[in-house]
Formats: structure tokens, C-alpha cells, sequence
């Protein structure tokens, strides 16, 4: 099994979309700059500093300690979000548009992005390796049924990740697998990478934490979903950030965190009888700006 390819942090989003298109997944090499890297593992530190390790669960793990709520708790994770070989090439995997009738009007209309989950995560020395697993298991996504991926995940690298710390193992080429086909430990490879560089895959991808055999090296990663807006956050992100917290996000930030609503009009609320973008419930001067459909062929 060949290894998982890197790309330089300076790549176009295209080149990241074609080496994902083929296998899966890709390593950004340098995809936050050293100073950048050096805040947020500040923040995330802080984070797991309050997480208790797991309880007995092959998943979660015993010997790994996690947090979550990382957008009301770090605020570099913005430069996650918003940074182009991830934020744009999500977008331009996962919102593939879709043609559907609308009375005698045939209407092109795609999909857009949430941020699913995050997450930092901590493994330490003992930590079995997880059972290698697709993450968009949790939508009950079937493969290749849907012929689309639901799921965009990234692993930023808050340490060096090494065999034997516990890097990420990932199947390349699994994302074209059907469901009969199970993953086996001997085809995963480790997802090797330096402090700052990322791993992004996608959710049909089998992939699991590796298993940390170090004597002392602490394994800390920093990941997140972008997820199609029409599936089901798996954070629940509106109970777990503050209507401080959000407000005090880029106006971005708070559309993909789910106070927004999609061309296929999911995430609606109500006001004065219309069905009205919840990123009305942030705005200072609110206008009332019905969902609708924008692509007509």
C-alpha cells in the first residue's frame, strides 16, 4: 500500500481537490504557519487541560483525553475554518448541485457547508490503536449508493505525528470501496506529518487513530468536519456555543456553525409568519431575507 501524498502549503485548491478525488485523502505540509500554530495549540492546551481521558471504549480510547466546543474555546480556530485548501476545496467537493423540477421550472440547486464537529484530541502513551472506520458512518451513508461524499474532515497536526505517537492510520484508495469490503489494519498507513501540517480526507475513508507505543511523546490533533448542511450537525453546536460566543465570531464562521439556511431551504425559522435565514437572530440591524432557490436552468 503506497503511502498518503503531501502537497506544499502554498498549492492551489485544485491540486488538493485532484490528489483527494483519487485517493482519499492528502497532507498539506505548513498549512498554518509556525506563530499561527503556536496560538492555537495555547488554546487547545487550555481545552484539554479540563478533559478527563476516555472511559473503557475502543472509539473515544481510555488513554486519550478530548475537547470539544472549540469555537467557543480557541478563537485561532477561525484560521482552520476559513483557510482555502480547506474551507474552498470542502466546497468543492461536497456541493455537488443536483437538478429537481419546481412546478414546470427545472432548478439546479446545490448543497452547502456546515461545520460538523470538532474536536482536539490527545493521545497518550498506551493508547491502543482505534478500529479503523469511516466517519460518514454517522450519517448511515451507503457506499457507493449516494455517489457523492457527505463528509470533509481535517486533522491538524498540534505535535509531530509519528508511527509510534499514534498518527492517524488512513486506507488510501478506500474511499471507493463498497460496503461488503471491511478494512484491514495491514492495508492503513500512518499519516505522518510535522507540527502544522494537516491531514484532510474524506468521510468514506477508512482511517483510525494509531496506536501510541512511544515511552513519553504525546500525540495532540486538532480536527473538524465540514459536513453537507442538510445532514445533521454531529456536534451540537447550538447548545454548546454561548449567543455571546457566536456573536462574536466572523459572520462566516457563524453561517457555517448553522445559523443559516441553504438554496434547499433547511435550517428555516420563523418570524412574523415567514420563513426567514436564522443569521437574522445575530444581525444588529436585522432585514428580513427569505431562503430561495438561485440557480435556474
Amino acid at each position: 500500500m503506497s503511502g498518503i501524498k503531501h502537497l506544499p502549503g502554498n498549492s492551489t485548491v485544485e491540486d488538493v481537490v485532484a490528489v483527494i478525488n483519487a485517493d482519499g485523502g492528502v497532507i498539506i505540509d505548513d498549512f498554518l504557519d509556525a506563530e499561527a500554530m503556536e496560538v492555537l495549540l495555547g488554546e487547545i492546551k487550555g481545552a484539554l487541560a479540563l478533559a478527563k481521558n476516555g472511559i473503557e471504549n475502543e472509539l473515544t480510547g481510555t488513554s486519550t483525553r478530548r475537547a470539544s466546543r472549540l469555537f467557543g474555546r480557541c478563537p485561532k480556530m477561525v484560521d482552520v475554518a476559513m483557510h482555502p485548501l480547506y474551507h474552498d476545496v470542502a466546497r468543492a467537493i461536497l456541493e455537488k448541485p443536483i437538478q429537481m423540477w419546481y412546478g414546470e421550472m427545472r432548478m439546479t440547486v446545490a448543497p452547502g457547508i456546515q461545520i460538523g464537529m470538532t474536536q482536539a484530541i490527545e493521545i497518550q502513551p498506551g493508547q491502543k490503536a482505534q478500529p479503523l472506520h469511516r466517519d460518514d458512518s454517522a450519517f448511515m451513508w451507503r457506499h457507493p449508493d449516494y455517489g457523492r461524499e457527505g463528509r470533509l474532515q481535517i486533522m491538524l497536526a498540534g505535535t509531530d505525528f509519528t508511527e509510534e505517537n499514534g498518527a492517524t492510520m488512513v486506507i488510501p484508495g478506500s474511499q471507493v470501496w463498497d460496503d461488503e469490503r471491511g478494512p484491514k489494519v495491514e492495508e492503513a498507513v500512518p499519516a505522518t506529518m510535522k507540527k502544522g501540517s494537516a491531514l484532510i480526507w474524506t468521510g468514506s475513508v477508512y482511517h483510525g487513530g494509531g496506536a501510541n507505543v512511544s515511552e513519553d511523546d504525546v500525540r495532540i490533533g486538532i480536527t473538524m468536519s465540514y459536513d453537507l448542511s442538510n445532514l445533521r450537525q454531529e456536534e451540537n453546536m447550538y447548545l454548546s456555543l454561548t449567543d455571546e460566543q457566536i456573536r462574536a465570531l466572523p459572520e462566516p464562521v457563524q453561517r457555517l456553525l448553522g445559523w443559516d439556511s441553504g438554496e434547499n431551504y433547511m435550517g428555516w425559522v420563523e418570524v412574523d409568519g415567514l420563513m426567514v435565514n436564522p443569521h437574522f437572530l445575530l444581525e444588529d440591524e436585522p432585514e428580513i431575507v427569505q431562503p430561495t432557490y438561485t440557480s435556474i436552468s
